[in-house]
């Protein structure tokens, strides 16, 4: 389950980035009730993108900014409540690494869902019964 956050150069030091990346990855397990099943675990991946300044924008402006995007299967965090919980323990993960050098206003976070069977691990499709089919098959 990809997450990507994209942040401009010199907001998070590198150790801040893997503790905040690690945190994004509990917050998305926690929320979806998987925390310790081994596919699971192995599959929340992604990428932190480290800009220059004036490519982080608010409002057409360079700004202090951070942006989370996790891509989902359509049957995780497939709740309202799910979606709220996972957006608001991620903007908590951000503004704390951020340690007061970025507004919670300028924290910004979506949820971008795969249709059915265009869910890919290894060469492999997932459609939505084989993902739960493999999440049940390594239950912790």
């Amino acid at each position: 389950m990809p997450i990507t956050l994209t942040i401009p150069e010199g907001l998070l030091s590198p150790a801040a980035q893997a503790e905040t990346f690690a945190g994004l990855t509990e917050a998305v397990l926690e929320v979806s009730g998987l925390e310790g099943n081994a596919f699971m675990t192995s599959n929340v991946v992604g990428s932190i993108h480290v800009l220059p300044k004036e490519h982080v924008l608010v409002a057409g402006k360079p700004a202090e900014a951070a942006f989370v995007e996790l891509k989902l299967p359509e049957i995780a965090l497939a709740t309202p409540e799910a979606k709220r919980t996972f957006i608001e323990k991620a903007t908590d993960v951000v503004e704390r690494a951020a340690g007061g050098r970025l507004r919670r206003e300028h924290i910004w976070s979506n949820i971008v869902y795969a249709p059915d069977g265009a869910w890919g691990i290894a060469g492999r499709s997932y459609d939505n019964n084989d993902l739960i089919g493999a999440i049940t098959g390594s239950a912790a």
